[in-house]
């Protein structure tokens, strides 16, 4: 069983400044909890799901130390930068054989953040700063980890990351101690393009289509009363491997009504085979309208770590 949930960030109106902030930049990646002890090592993800036979190249950390708690990210490299649709060949894979195969061709690292546990000692009730310290000390570098930079300038990382086209920051308080399980403002996110993780709740066939490809499909948002509201159309990014592995998928999942609690447009409804909304996906899009709709989204896979619960925990907090 996970230790614990992972601390979260809240969204940022703008980067905070002052001495008492500290910056990261903001991988595009997976979220995991990494537990060495006794010689091995388990990969929890947010989720709360062993993810250990996914991510191979992590069971060297055994050899570096006897007992330690990691939070980070896993990351899949394309092209130098993090891209979060090439890390979804790895992260749903189940069978530690597949993951060893897929290891040469789709390598990930694991971007270390935090150090929560050393040597049996709990250090969440510690703040950032000390955490921080002991995790450099302990200089974990290696082919498959690392602990990246944290910069005293959030504008100017903010505009670096712009430039590398990365997903944007997280800025720290330097004195917060780690808040398990809680989406706190004592961590802050800032993304340039936004990514938003959506429930899925139908799909449309391909225009002019005669195998029934998928084309499109329709995602959600929680509606703040335990439902789903209509979040808009999402087409982009579903071309070949993926849109037919998601298709498979949406097939076992089938029902007759709209799982949303709003009207879907006719334009939109018409066509569209529901199903439960018990996927979540991950989409990039320009912006979350004042309609609470999604502009230009862009699909980039399943978030096998994440529930739709933890999408409506997200919502009320």
């Amino acid at each position: 069983m996970a230790p614990f949930r992972p601390m979260l960030a809240t969204v940022a109106e703008r980067v905070p400044t002052g001495d008492a902030w500290v910056h990261e930049v903001k991988w595009d990646g997976m979220r995991v909890l990494v537990d060495v002890r006794d010689g091995k090592v388990t990969v929890w993800s947010r989720s709360e799901r062993d993810v250990t036979a996914a991510f191979p190249e992590l069971d060297a950390l055994a050899d570096a130390y006897d007992d330690m708690l990691l939070d980070g990210e896993v990351v899949a490299l394309e092209a130098g930068r993090p891209s979060f649709h090439a890390l979804t060949e790895r992260m749903h894979v189940g069978k530690r054989r597949q993951a060893e195969a897929l290891m040469a061709t789709r390598p990930v690292t694991l971007m270390v953040f935090d150090l929560l546990r050393l040597f049996g000692q709990d250090l969440r009730s510690q703040p950032w700063s000390a955490r921080r310290e002991l995790l450099e000390r302990l200089e974990l570098t290696g082919r498959s980890w690392q602990v990246p930079a944290v910069h005293d300038d959030g504008a100017e990382l903010l505009a670096a990351t712009a430039a590398q086209g990365l997903e944007g920051i997280v800025s720290k308080r330097r004195s917060a101690p780690y808040a398990t399980g809680r989406r706190s403002p004592d961590w802050r996110k800032t993304a340039h393009r936004a990514t938003h993780s959506v429930v899925l709740g139908g799909w449309r066939p391909e225009a002019g289509s005669t195998s029934a490809r998928l084309g499109a499909v329709l995602v959600g948002l929680p509606d703040g009363a335990g439902g789903w509201r209509y979040a808009g159309r999402v087409g982009s990014g579903l071309a070949g491997s993926a849109g037919e592995a998601l298709r498979r998928r949406l097939q076992r999942m089938q029902r007759d009504d709209s799982p949303f609690s709003d009207e879907v447009p006719a334009v939109d409804a018409s066509g569209t085979t529901w199903v439960e909304p018990r996927l979540v996906v991950e989409v990039r899009a320009l912006e979350l309208t004042g309609q609470h709709r999604l502009r230009q989204p862009t699909y980039l896979g399943v978030r096998s770590d994440l529930t739709p619960d933890d999408l409506v925990e997200a919502e009320d907090a």
